[in-house]
Protein backbone atom coordinates (compact mmCIF):
# COMPACT_ATOMS: atom_id res chain seq x y z
CA UNK A 1 0.00 0.00 0.00
CA UNK A 2 1.43 3.38 -1.06
CA UNK A 3 0.88 6.37 1.23
CA UNK A 4 1.42 10.02 0.39
CA UNK A 5 1.85 11.99 3.66
CA UNK A 6 1.72 15.81 3.61
CA UNK A 7 2.29 18.35 6.36
CA UNK A 8 5.12 16.49 8.12
CA UNK A 9 8.48 18.26 7.87
CA UNK A 10 10.26 16.62 10.83
CA UNK A 11 11.80 13.31 9.68
CA UNK A 12 11.65 11.98 13.26
CA UNK A 13 7.91 11.40 12.73
CA UNK A 14 8.40 9.23 9.65
CA UNK A 15 9.20 6.00 11.49
CA UNK A 16 6.28 6.19 14.00
CA UNK A 17 3.85 6.78 11.11
CA UNK A 18 5.37 3.83 9.24
CA UNK A 19 4.91 1.54 12.26
CA UNK A 20 1.23 2.45 12.60
CA UNK A 21 0.68 1.96 8.85
CA UNK A 22 2.30 -1.48 9.06
CA UNK A 23 -0.37 -2.56 11.56
CA UNK A 24 -2.96 -2.38 8.77
CA UNK A 25 -1.06 -3.45 5.65
CA UNK A 26 1.70 -6.01 5.10
CA UNK A 27 3.60 -4.00 2.49
CA UNK A 28 3.57 -0.24 3.05
CA UNK A 29 5.50 2.55 1.39
CA UNK A 30 5.29 6.06 2.84
CA UNK A 31 6.30 9.09 0.78
CA UNK A 32 6.51 12.53 2.36
CA UNK A 33 6.45 14.47 -0.88
CA UNK A 34 3.93 14.56 -3.74
CA UNK A 35 3.87 11.19 -5.49
CA UNK A 36 1.50 8.53 -6.80
CA UNK A 37 -0.28 6.85 -3.92
CA UNK A 38 -3.23 4.65 -2.97
CA UNK A 39 -3.93 6.74 0.14
CA UNK A 40 -3.16 10.42 0.75
CA UNK A 41 -3.15 11.97 4.22
CA UNK A 42 -2.71 15.65 5.01
CA UNK A 43 -1.78 16.55 8.60
CA UNK A 44 -2.00 19.91 10.32
CA UNK A 45 -0.09 20.30 13.61
CA UNK A 46 -0.58 23.26 15.95
CA UNK A 47 1.11 24.07 19.25
CA UNK A 48 -0.55 26.87 21.20
CA UNK A 49 -2.01 27.86 24.55
CA UNK A 50 -0.63 24.87 26.42
CA UNK A 51 -1.92 22.27 24.00
CA UNK A 52 -0.99 20.31 20.89
CA UNK A 53 -3.60 19.85 18.20
CA UNK A 54 -3.34 17.48 15.24
CA UNK A 55 -5.89 17.17 12.45
CA UNK A 56 -5.63 14.70 9.59
CA UNK A 57 -7.61 14.20 6.40
CA UNK A 58 -7.42 10.89 4.53
CA UNK A 59 -8.51 10.47 0.92
CA UNK A 60 -8.15 7.85 -1.80
CA UNK A 61 -8.47 7.64 -5.60
CA UNK A 62 -12.10 6.45 -5.35
CA UNK A 63 -13.23 9.71 -3.75
CA UNK A 64 -13.31 8.52 -0.13
CA UNK A 65 -12.51 11.26 2.38
CA UNK A 66 -12.41 11.16 6.16
CA UNK A 67 -11.06 13.54 8.82
CA UNK A 68 -9.96 12.98 12.42
CA UNK A 69 -8.39 15.16 15.08
CA UNK A 70 -6.99 15.01 18.58
CA UNK A 71 -5.80 17.54 21.14
CA UNK A 72 -3.39 16.96 24.03
CA UNK A 73 -2.91 19.39 26.91
CA UNK A 74 0.74 19.98 27.89
CA UNK A 75 2.35 21.95 30.71
CA UNK A 76 4.53 25.01 30.08
CA UNK A 77 7.64 23.54 31.71
CA UNK A 78 8.11 20.57 29.35
CA UNK A 79 11.53 20.08 27.79
CA UNK A 80 11.95 20.10 24.00
CA UNK A 81 12.22 16.29 24.07
CA UNK A 82 9.00 15.96 26.07
CA UNK A 83 7.15 18.30 23.70
CA UNK A 84 8.34 16.21 20.74
CA UNK A 85 7.04 13.03 22.43
CA UNK A 86 3.66 14.71 23.03
CA UNK A 87 3.40 15.77 19.38
CA UNK A 88 4.39 12.25 18.23
CA UNK A 89 1.79 10.70 20.54
CA UNK A 90 -0.96 12.97 19.20
CA UNK A 91 0.07 12.44 15.58
CA UNK A 92 0.05 8.63 15.71
CA UNK A 93 -3.25 8.78 17.64
CA UNK A 94 -4.87 10.58 14.70
CA UNK A 95 -3.12 8.37 12.12
CA UNK A 96 -4.42 5.23 13.84
CA UNK A 97 -7.98 6.58 14.00
CA UNK A 98 -7.94 7.49 10.31
CA UNK A 99 -6.77 4.01 9.28
CA UNK A 100 -9.20 2.25 11.64
CA UNK A 101 -12.08 4.17 10.08
CA UNK A 102 -10.80 3.51 6.56
CA UNK A 103 -10.10 -0.22 6.91
CA UNK A 104 -12.64 -1.21 9.56
CA UNK A 105 -9.82 -2.95 11.45
CA UNK A 106 -9.69 -2.11 15.16
CA UNK A 107 -6.24 -2.38 16.71
CA UNK A 108 -6.69 -3.84 20.18
CA UNK A 109 -3.25 -2.58 21.24
CA UNK A 110 -4.10 0.93 20.05
CA UNK A 111 -1.09 3.08 19.24
CA UNK A 112 1.34 0.87 21.17
CA UNK A 113 4.06 -0.51 18.91
CA UNK A 114 6.66 -1.21 21.63
CA UNK A 115 7.29 -4.72 22.88
CA UNK A 116 6.60 -4.25 26.63
CA UNK A 117 3.02 -3.06 27.29
CA UNK A 118 2.96 -4.23 30.91
CA UNK A 119 5.96 -2.07 31.74
CA UNK A 120 3.75 0.98 31.11
CA UNK A 121 1.11 -0.26 33.56
CA UNK A 122 3.76 -1.10 36.18
CA UNK A 123 5.12 2.45 35.86
CA UNK A 124 1.75 4.12 36.41
CA UNK A 125 0.89 1.93 39.41
CA UNK A 126 4.32 2.56 40.98
CA UNK A 127 3.70 6.31 40.61
CA UNK A 128 0.63 5.87 42.81
CA UNK A 129 -2.07 5.90 40.13
CA UNK A 130 -5.09 3.76 41.02
CA UNK A 131 -5.91 0.76 38.83
CA UNK A 132 -9.10 2.45 37.64
CA UNK A 133 -7.29 5.63 36.55
CA UNK A 134 -4.44 3.67 34.98
CA UNK A 135 -6.93 1.61 32.96
CA UNK A 136 -8.77 4.75 31.89
CA UNK A 137 -5.47 6.32 30.79
CA UNK A 138 -4.52 3.23 28.74
CA UNK A 139 -7.91 3.27 27.04
CA UNK A 140 -8.20 7.00 26.36
CA UNK A 141 -4.60 7.98 25.66
CA UNK A 142 -3.34 4.81 24.00
CA UNK A 143 -6.62 3.43 22.58
CA UNK A 144 -5.97 -0.03 24.08
CA UNK A 145 -9.03 -2.29 24.26
CA UNK A 146 -10.63 -3.35 27.55
CA UNK A 147 -9.68 -6.97 26.80
CA UNK A 148 -5.97 -6.18 26.49
CA UNK A 149 -6.03 -3.89 29.55
CA UNK A 150 -7.48 -6.73 31.61
CA UNK A 151 -4.78 -9.05 30.29
CA UNK A 152 -2.12 -6.52 31.28
CA UNK A 153 -3.56 -6.22 34.78
CA UNK A 154 -3.73 -10.00 35.26
CA UNK A 155 -0.07 -10.24 34.31
CA UNK A 156 1.02 -7.37 36.55
CA UNK A 157 -0.86 -8.89 39.51
CA UNK A 158 0.66 -12.31 38.85
CA UNK A 159 4.19 -10.91 38.53
CA UNK A 160 3.93 -9.10 41.86
CA UNK A 161 2.71 -12.27 43.54
CA UNK A 162 5.60 -14.30 42.05
CA UNK A 163 8.24 -11.61 42.72
CA UNK A 164 6.86 -9.44 45.56
CA UNK A 165 10.12 -7.45 45.68
CA UNK A 166 10.14 -6.85 41.91
CA UNK A 167 10.55 -3.08 42.32
CA UNK A 168 13.44 -3.52 44.79
CA UNK A 169 15.79 -5.69 42.72
CA UNK A 170 17.65 -2.93 40.88
CA UNK A 171 20.84 -3.57 42.91
CA UNK A 172 20.88 -7.24 41.94
CA UNK A 173 21.52 -8.58 38.43
CA UNK A 174 20.44 -11.52 36.30
CA UNK A 175 22.70 -13.34 33.87
CA UNK A 176 21.99 -14.48 30.31
CA UNK A 177 24.48 -16.98 28.87
CA UNK A 178 24.31 -17.35 25.09
CA UNK A 179 25.41 -20.55 23.33
CA UNK A 180 24.99 -19.90 19.59
CA UNK A 181 24.67 -23.44 18.23
CA UNK A 182 21.69 -25.49 17.01
CA UNK A 183 21.32 -28.75 15.10
CA UNK A 184 19.75 -26.71 12.23
CA UNK A 185 18.37 -23.19 11.76
CA UNK A 186 14.58 -22.77 11.88
CA UNK A 187 13.00 -20.79 9.03
CA UNK A 188 11.51 -18.12 11.34
CA UNK A 189 14.62 -17.68 13.51
CA UNK A 190 16.93 -14.64 13.74
CA UNK A 191 18.70 -15.61 16.97
CA UNK A 192 22.46 -16.22 16.81
CA UNK A 193 22.27 -19.90 15.89
CA UNK A 194 24.86 -21.76 13.86
CA UNK A 195 24.58 -25.38 12.76
CA UNK A 196 26.84 -27.24 15.17
CA UNK A 197 27.89 -29.99 12.76
CA UNK A 198 31.28 -29.36 11.20
CA UNK A 199 32.14 -26.37 13.43
CA UNK A 200 33.80 -28.20 16.30
CA UNK A 201 36.84 -25.90 16.26
CA UNK A 202 34.56 -22.92 16.66
CA UNK A 203 32.75 -24.61 19.54
CA UNK A 204 36.00 -25.34 21.41
CA UNK A 205 37.29 -21.79 20.95
CA UNK A 206 33.92 -20.32 21.85
CA UNK A 207 33.70 -22.28 25.08
CA UNK A 208 37.16 -21.06 26.08
CA UNK A 209 35.98 -17.46 25.70
CA UNK A 210 32.73 -18.20 27.52
CA UNK A 211 34.59 -19.68 30.50
CA UNK A 212 36.79 -16.57 30.59
CA UNK A 213 33.75 -14.25 30.63
CA UNK A 214 32.09 -16.26 33.41
CA UNK A 215 35.25 -16.18 35.56
CA UNK A 216 35.87 -12.45 35.10
CA UNK A 217 32.24 -11.45 35.59
CA UNK A 218 31.94 -13.69 38.66
CA UNK A 219 35.10 -12.20 40.12
CA UNK A 220 33.76 -8.66 39.70
CA UNK A 221 30.33 -9.52 41.16
CA UNK A 222 32.00 -11.14 44.19
CA UNK A 223 34.24 -8.12 44.77
CA UNK A 224 31.27 -5.75 44.64
CA UNK A 225 29.04 -8.09 46.69
CA UNK A 226 26.30 -8.01 44.05
CA UNK A 227 23.72 -10.79 44.17
CA UNK A 228 22.45 -12.72 41.16
CA UNK A 229 18.67 -13.13 40.91
CA UNK A 230 18.44 -15.58 37.98
CA UNK A 231 20.64 -17.29 35.39
CA UNK A 232 19.31 -18.25 31.96
CA UNK A 233 21.18 -20.35 29.39
CA UNK A 234 19.85 -19.47 25.92
CA UNK A 235 21.07 -19.44 22.35
CA UNK A 236 20.86 -21.14 19.93
CA UNK A 237 20.24 -24.27 21.89
CA UNK A 238 22.53 -24.66 24.95
CA UNK A 239 22.05 -28.42 24.94
CA UNK A 240 23.66 -28.61 21.47
CA UNK A 241 27.08 -28.94 23.09
CA UNK A 242 28.19 -32.26 24.60
CA UNK A 243 27.34 -33.49 28.09
CA UNK A 244 31.02 -33.14 29.06
CA UNK A 245 31.09 -29.53 27.83
CA UNK A 246 27.89 -28.76 29.71
CA UNK A 247 29.34 -30.28 32.89
CA UNK A 248 32.51 -28.16 32.70
CA UNK A 249 30.46 -25.05 31.98
CA UNK A 250 28.18 -25.47 35.01
CA UNK A 251 31.20 -26.32 37.18
CA UNK A 252 32.80 -23.03 36.05
CA UNK A 253 29.61 -21.14 36.84
CA UNK A 254 29.33 -22.63 40.31
CA UNK A 255 32.96 -21.79 41.11
CA UNK A 256 32.85 -18.26 39.68
CA UNK A 257 29.45 -16.79 40.52
CA UNK A 258 28.65 -15.47 44.00
CA UNK A 259 26.00 -17.22 46.11
CA UNK A 260 24.95 -19.81 43.53
CA UNK A 261 22.90 -21.63 46.17
CA UNK A 262 20.88 -18.43 46.68
CA UNK A 263 20.12 -17.78 42.99
CA UNK A 264 16.33 -17.89 42.70
CA UNK A 265 16.20 -19.68 39.35
CA UNK A 266 18.50 -21.53 36.94
CA UNK A 267 17.10 -22.24 33.48
CA UNK A 268 18.56 -24.09 30.51
CA UNK A 269 16.85 -23.71 27.16
CA UNK A 270 16.76 -27.27 25.78
CA UNK A 271 14.30 -26.20 23.12
CA UNK A 272 15.31 -28.66 20.42
CA UNK A 273 14.26 -32.19 21.48
CA UNK A 274 16.91 -33.63 19.14
CA UNK A 275 19.64 -32.27 21.46
CA UNK A 276 18.35 -33.92 24.65
CA UNK A 277 20.07 -37.09 25.87
CA UNK A 278 20.09 -39.06 29.09
CA UNK A 279 23.71 -38.01 29.73
CA UNK A 280 22.84 -34.32 29.37
CA UNK A 281 19.84 -34.63 31.68
CA UNK A 282 22.12 -36.31 34.24
CA UNK A 283 24.46 -33.30 34.06
CA UNK A 284 21.55 -30.92 34.64
CA UNK A 285 20.42 -32.98 37.61
CA UNK A 286 23.97 -33.05 39.02
CA UNK A 287 24.03 -29.22 39.10
CA UNK A 288 20.47 -28.87 40.49
CA UNK A 289 19.02 -27.42 37.30
CA UNK A 290 15.46 -28.62 36.82
CA UNK A 291 13.89 -25.79 34.83
CA UNK A 292 14.24 -26.46 31.09
CA UNK A 293 12.35 -25.79 27.87
CA UNK A 294 11.40 -28.51 25.40
CA UNK A 295 9.71 -26.76 22.51
CA UNK A 296 7.32 -28.57 20.16
CA UNK A 297 6.20 -25.34 18.34
CA UNK A 298 3.66 -27.63 16.60
CA UNK A 299 2.49 -31.24 16.92
CA UNK A 300 2.28 -31.72 13.16
CA UNK A 301 5.27 -33.39 11.50
CA UNK A 302 4.69 -31.72 8.12
CA UNK A 303 4.90 -28.29 9.77
CA UNK A 304 8.13 -29.15 11.61
CA UNK A 305 9.68 -30.28 8.34
CA UNK A 306 8.54 -27.12 6.55
CA UNK A 307 10.10 -24.79 9.12
CA UNK A 308 13.42 -26.67 9.32
CA UNK A 309 13.11 -28.41 12.68
CA UNK A 310 14.78 -31.77 12.13
CA UNK A 311 12.95 -33.70 14.81
CA UNK A 312 9.61 -35.46 14.88
CA UNK A 313 6.57 -34.89 17.05
CA UNK A 314 7.15 -38.30 18.64
CA UNK A 315 10.70 -37.28 19.57
CA UNK A 316 9.34 -34.23 21.39
CA UNK A 317 6.94 -36.44 23.37
CA UNK A 318 9.60 -39.06 24.12
CA UNK A 319 12.14 -36.49 25.31
CA UNK A 320 9.52 -34.80 27.50
CA UNK A 321 8.78 -38.11 29.24
CA UNK A 322 12.51 -38.87 29.57
CA UNK A 323 13.13 -35.47 31.18
CA UNK A 324 10.22 -36.00 33.54
CA UNK A 325 11.48 -39.46 34.55
CA UNK A 326 14.90 -37.98 35.29
CA UNK A 327 13.64 -35.36 37.70
CA UNK A 328 12.95 -32.30 35.56
CA UNK A 329 10.15 -30.76 37.61
CA UNK A 330 9.65 -27.46 35.79
CA UNK A 331 9.37 -27.90 32.03
CA UNK A 332 8.33 -25.08 29.69
CA UNK A 333 7.01 -25.66 26.18
CA UNK A 334 6.62 -23.15 23.33
CA UNK A 335 3.82 -23.18 20.77
CA UNK A 336 3.55 -20.90 17.73
CA UNK A 337 0.27 -19.62 16.30
CA UNK A 338 0.22 -19.09 12.53
CA UNK A 339 2.95 -21.44 11.33
CA UNK A 340 2.90 -22.06 7.55
CA UNK A 341 0.05 -24.28 6.45
CA UNK A 342 -1.65 -24.27 9.86
CA UNK A 343 -5.11 -22.99 10.69
CA UNK A 344 -7.56 -23.38 13.57
CA UNK A 345 -7.92 -27.13 13.12
CA UNK A 346 -4.17 -27.73 13.28
CA UNK A 347 -3.65 -25.39 16.24
CA UNK A 348 -6.50 -27.01 18.18
CA UNK A 349 -4.83 -30.38 17.58
CA UNK A 350 -1.56 -28.99 18.99
CA UNK A 351 -3.43 -27.81 22.11
CA UNK A 352 -5.04 -31.23 22.53
CA UNK A 353 -1.62 -32.92 22.34
CA UNK A 354 -0.20 -30.41 24.85
CA UNK A 355 -2.97 -31.46 27.25
CA UNK A 356 -1.51 -34.97 27.35
CA UNK A 357 1.79 -33.62 28.73
CA UNK A 358 0.71 -30.61 30.86
CA UNK A 359 4.06 -28.81 31.12
CA UNK A 360 4.47 -26.46 34.09
CA UNK A 361 4.55 -23.44 31.80
CA UNK A 362 3.59 -22.70 28.23
CA UNK A 363 4.55 -19.79 26.01
CA UNK A 364 2.15 -19.12 23.15
CA UNK A 365 3.91 -17.16 20.42
CA UNK A 366 2.28 -15.52 17.43
CA UNK A 367 4.43 -15.94 14.34
CA UNK A 368 6.46 -12.86 13.47
CA UNK A 369 8.09 -12.25 10.10
CA UNK A 370 11.50 -11.19 11.38
CA UNK A 371 13.45 -9.17 8.87
CA UNK A 372 16.51 -11.44 8.58
CA UNK A 373 14.74 -14.81 8.70
CA UNK A 374 14.53 -17.35 5.89
CA UNK A 375 10.73 -17.13 6.13
CA UNK A 376 10.69 -13.37 5.52
CA UNK A 377 13.11 -13.61 2.60
CA UNK A 378 10.87 -16.21 0.93
CA UNK A 379 7.34 -15.22 1.95
CA UNK A 380 5.79 -16.75 -1.16
CA UNK A 381 7.05 -20.16 -0.01
CA UNK A 382 5.49 -19.91 3.46
CA UNK A 383 1.74 -19.32 3.28
CA UNK A 384 0.16 -18.33 6.60
CA UNK A 385 -3.38 -17.80 7.91
CA UNK A 386 -5.21 -14.47 7.68
CA UNK A 387 -5.78 -11.97 10.48
CA UNK A 388 -9.22 -13.23 11.55
CA UNK A 389 -8.10 -16.85 11.73
CA UNK A 390 -4.97 -15.86 13.69
CA UNK A 391 -7.14 -13.93 16.17
CA UNK A 392 -9.43 -16.94 16.58
CA UNK A 393 -6.45 -19.21 17.26
CA UNK A 394 -5.31 -16.81 19.97
CA UNK A 395 -8.82 -16.87 21.48
CA UNK A 396 -8.64 -20.68 21.56
CA UNK A 397 -5.26 -20.49 23.34
CA UNK A 398 -6.65 -18.09 25.95
CA UNK A 399 -9.68 -20.32 26.57
CA UNK A 400 -7.57 -23.51 26.72
CA UNK A 401 -5.06 -22.10 29.21
CA UNK A 402 -7.84 -20.80 31.46
CA UNK A 403 -9.61 -24.15 31.44
CA UNK A 404 -6.40 -26.01 32.31
CA UNK A 405 -5.25 -23.87 35.24
CA UNK A 406 -2.61 -21.72 33.52
CA UNK A 407 -2.32 -18.01 34.36
CA UNK A 408 -0.67 -15.43 32.07
CA UNK A 409 2.48 -14.06 33.74
CA UNK A 410 4.40 -12.20 31.02
CA UNK A 411 3.85 -10.91 27.52
CA UNK A 412 5.77 -9.18 24.80
CA UNK A 413 5.08 -8.00 21.30
CA UNK A 414 7.17 -7.95 18.13
CA UNK A 415 7.23 -5.98 14.92
CA UNK A 416 5.55 -7.71 11.97
CA UNK A 417 3.68 -10.05 14.32
CA UNK A 418 0.67 -11.68 12.68
CA UNK A 419 -2.64 -10.01 13.53
CA UNK A 420 -0.80 -7.36 15.59
CA UNK A 421 -1.20 -9.73 18.54
CA UNK A 422 1.25 -10.76 21.27
CA UNK A 423 3.31 -13.55 22.76
CA UNK A 424 2.07 -14.66 26.19
CA UNK A 425 3.70 -16.84 28.80
CA UNK A 426 1.35 -18.94 30.95
CA UNK A 427 2.23 -20.96 34.05
CA UNK A 428 0.67 -23.26 36.58
CA UNK A 429 0.71 -21.95 40.16
CA UNK A 430 4.27 -21.41 41.42
CA UNK A 431 5.95 -22.41 38.14
CA UNK A 432 6.41 -18.96 36.53
CA UNK A 433 9.82 -18.06 35.10
CA UNK A 434 11.34 -15.27 37.18
CA UNK A 435 13.90 -14.58 34.44
CA UNK A 436 11.13 -13.93 31.89
CA UNK A 437 9.56 -11.43 34.28
CA UNK A 438 12.90 -9.67 34.86
CA UNK A 439 13.81 -9.41 31.16
CA UNK A 440 10.39 -8.05 30.20
CA UNK A 441 9.79 -5.55 32.99
CA UNK A 442 13.34 -4.07 32.98
CA UNK A 443 13.60 -3.69 36.75
CA UNK A 444 17.26 -4.76 36.92
CA UNK A 445 20.34 -5.22 34.74
CA UNK A 446 20.64 -8.37 32.64
CA UNK A 447 24.29 -9.16 31.90
CA UNK A 448 24.76 -11.00 28.61
CA UNK A 449 27.66 -13.44 28.46
CA UNK A 450 28.66 -15.44 25.38
CA UNK A 451 28.28 -15.21 21.63
CA UNK A 452 25.40 -13.01 20.52
CA UNK A 453 24.44 -12.24 24.12
CA UNK A 454 22.89 -8.81 24.59
CA UNK A 455 23.30 -6.97 27.89
CA UNK A 456 20.76 -4.46 29.12
CA UNK A 457 22.16 -2.34 31.93
CA UNK A 458 19.55 -0.53 34.06
CA UNK A 459 21.02 2.14 36.31
CA UNK A 460 19.93 1.27 39.89
CA UNK A 461 19.23 4.90 40.77
CA UNK A 462 18.12 6.66 37.57
CA UNK A 463 16.68 3.72 35.63
CA UNK A 464 18.61 4.80 32.53
CA UNK A 465 19.05 1.91 30.08
CA UNK A 466 22.36 1.15 28.37
CA UNK A 467 22.46 -1.64 25.81
CA UNK A 468 25.55 -3.62 24.86
CA UNK A 469 25.91 -6.63 22.54
CA UNK A 470 28.60 -9.25 22.11
CA UNK A 471 29.45 -10.30 18.53
CA UNK A 472 26.92 -12.66 16.93
CA UNK A 473 29.27 -15.00 15.09
CA UNK A 474 31.66 -17.39 16.89
CA UNK A 475 34.80 -16.25 15.04
CA UNK A 476 34.37 -12.57 15.95
CA UNK A 477 33.53 -13.55 19.51
CA UNK A 478 36.58 -15.81 19.75
CA UNK A 479 38.81 -12.97 18.53
CA UNK A 480 37.53 -10.37 20.97
CA UNK A 481 35.86 -11.84 24.08
CA UNK A 482 38.43 -10.24 26.41
CA UNK A 483 37.67 -6.78 25.02
CA UNK A 484 33.91 -7.24 25.38
CA UNK A 485 34.25 -8.55 28.92
CA UNK A 486 36.30 -5.50 29.95
CA UNK A 487 33.83 -3.14 28.26
CA UNK A 488 30.88 -4.62 30.19
CA UNK A 489 32.72 -4.45 33.49
CA UNK A 490 33.53 -0.79 32.82
CA UNK A 491 29.81 -0.05 32.33
CA UNK A 492 29.00 -1.92 35.55
CA UNK A 493 31.69 0.05 37.42
CA UNK A 494 30.07 3.31 36.35
CA UNK A 495 26.63 2.11 37.48
CA UNK A 496 27.45 0.31 40.72
CA UNK A 497 30.80 1.91 41.58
Amino acid sequence: MRFNINGISDERFHRPLQLISNLFYEETELKFEESEADISIVFQIEEKNGSISVRGTLSDAKGYEQAAGHEKVISDDLSEKEVFKAVKHTLVYVHLNLLQDYTGIIQQWGILTGIRPTKLLHKKLREGMSKEKAHQMLKEEYLISDEKIQLMQRIVDRQLSVVPDLYDLSKEVSIYIGIPFCPTKCAYCTFPAYAIGGRQGSVDSFLGGLHYEIREMGKWLKEKNIKITTVYYGGGTPTSITAEEMDMLYEEMNAAFPGVDQIRELTVEAGRPDTITEDKLNVLKKWNIDRISINPQSYIDETLKAIGRHHSVQETIDKFHLARQMGMNNINMDLIIGLPGEGIKEFDYTLSETEKLMPESLTVHTLSFKRASEMTRNKQKYKVAGRKEIEEMMEHAVKWTDEHGYTPYYLYRQKNILGNLENVGYALEGQDSIYNIMIMEEQQSIIGIGCGAASKFIHPETGKITQFANPKDPKSYNDSFEHYTEAKIKILEEMFG
